[in-house]
């Protein structure tokens, strides 16, 4: 599985991360993690604004700190 966390490294995006790492484990999925800080590549996924959340290639969130409930939700999915 391939997750993408979209931001500049603000505090959202750092809580972002951290709850995608939560989840992850949560449900003891195997994931490489990225960060991505580089407007340009955010820009390549149509991310308004930030932090965005990229799970295999789909966009599913940007603009706010989704509930770790939902990030599981999108993660169960994307399996």
């Amino acid at each position: 599985m391939d997750v993408k966390i979209l931001g500049p490294g603000c505090r959202n995006c750092q809580k972002l991360e951290q709850e995608v790492i939560n989840a992850l484990a949560e449900l003891d999925v195997a994931a490489e993690v990225e960060k991505i800080d580089d407007m340009n590549k955010i820009m390549e996924y149509d991310v308004m604004m930030t932090p965005g959340l990229v799970i295999n290639e789909k966009v599913k969130v940007f603009g706010r700190v989704p509930k770790r409930e939902e990030i599981k939700k999108w993660i169960q999915e994307e399996q």
